[in-house]
């Protein structure tokens, strides 16, 4: 017992990918130039929609906060990951800096918040397209992007307070490449049921019930667009929609495998392999997507760097 009280001298190292250097290597070079892109896309795309008067509208303003979340998601993992794959050993989280990374990781879940509001906007726009300007005001997109952020805040403090209220009992290895909530727990000297269960709550209000509001959104919006008579009207509603749809699938499909299975079947491997997707490849793929399926963002990037080259 007195080892477990002594939780301010316990410290965290995360497991390598590899054993062999080689390897460990080529992982830290693949990483690095995901990160690289994710941060100059993402941070681009907010960049652009800020510059850019013609952007300014509901759907790039949520578009903008939801690259400018990716940016902080994925620096609260990527640096440390990073130096972890370089110095395994060396590389030790304390356990106050364990429950910030975990509190900073949660703060994401207003990324799935923030992606049924979008849904919602694209609701609006197609099926309710006289009275967009009047539903969707500029009072009622900052209201719902700063509400997301608090929702997000506030179950992030609550599941990462009651994951460090336990005892852990000496320093350890994270079967993962950063302090995510499963094999933390999973560390614990003490009986988590109770823990498990709250964190199950917190996933399905933060993944399923969003999702759900997605989905009927959705239904509305097929709807809305098979009504449409002409097949150009019918191709420029579902090019607004698609890319926001692609993004949708990525991210609740990783953040499901993660934390909707039940902690019995938790695999460190498999847990390893999603959140390789869902916190790398994932944050480099939406600004892509973004980019490739929306022509007026195509343009404003395309004027962006031509300006860059004429200066």
């Amino acid at each position: 017992m007195e080892d477990a009280n002594q939780t301010g001298m316990i410290h965290f190292h995360f497991r390598p990918f590899s054993k062999l250097p080689e390897v460990q290597m080529l992982i830290f070079v693949t990483f690095l130039i995901m990160y690289l892109v994710s941060i100059s896309g993402n941070v681009s795309i907010s960049l652009i929609i800020w510059i850019n008067h013609s952007l300014h509208t509901p759907m790039y303003f949520f578009l903008a906060n939801l690259a400018a979340l990716e940016v902080c998601y994925s620096s609260t993992i990527a640096p440390l990951t990073l130096a972890s794959i370089l110095s395994p050993e060396r590389t030790l989280i304390s356990l106050p800096g364990c429950g910030t990374q975990m509190f900073f990781i949660f703060l994401g879940s207003a990324d799935c918040i923030l992606l049924a509001i979008m849904a919602y906007d694209r609701f609006v726009a197609i099926c309710h397209p006289l009275h967009y300007t009047l539903m969707m005001s500029w009072q009622l997109c900052v209201r719902l992007s700063l509400g997301s952020l608090m929702l997000g805040f506030i179950l992030a403090m609550q599941l990462t307070v009651l994951i460090f209220q336990l005892p852990f009992c000496s320093s350890k290895e994270v079967s993962l490449f950063y302090c995510d909530v499963l094999p933390v727990m999973r560390l614990a000297c003490a009986d988590t049921h109770v823990h498990e269960a709250t964190l199950f709550v917190v996933s399905v209000t933060v993944l399923t019930i969003p999702f759900l509001l997605i989905t009927l959104s959705y239904a509305f919006i097929v709807a809305a667009i098979l009504k449409i008579r002409s097949a150009e009207g019918r191709q420029k509603a579902f090019s607004t929609c698609s890319s926001h749809l692609t993004v949708v699938l990525l991210q609740y499909g990783c953040g499901s495998l993660i934390y909707l299975c039940p902690s019995s079947s938790y695999s460190p491997k498999r847990g390893q392999v999603v959140s390789v997707v869902y916190t790398f490849i994932t944050p480099v793929l939406n600004p892509l997507i973004y980019s490739m399926r929306n022509r007026e963002l195509q343009d404003a990037l395309k004027r962006a760097m031509m300006s860059l080259l004429l200066s």
